[in-house]
């Protein structure tokens, strides 16, 4: 698997819909669903480090997205 950036997981929650709502400690990034169901996912501040294999699959969880979207997202200029 391709090594993943936190800023590449930015881009792609901002590109999938999401909306940055607060900015602390670490970022927390939410989307509602039409169902009115709110996903939350919560980023570290690391920008330009990788993502810990682990992690990245436990926010693509949270992100309600598949490897394939992600990395689809990923490569859209």
């Amino acid at each position: 698997m391709p090594t993943v950036t936190y800023r590449e997981f930015r881009v792609v929650l901002q590109r999938s819909g999401f909306r940055l709502v607060r900015s602390k400690k670490h970022e927390t990034w939410e989307k509602t669903l039409p169902t009115g169901e709110i996903l939350q996912v919560r980023l570290s501040h690391q920008m330009g480090r990788d993502v810990p294999t682990p992690l990245f699959h436990a926010m693509l969880r949270q992100a309600r997205l598949t490897r394939e979207e992600f990395f689809t997202l990923v490569r859209e200029a």
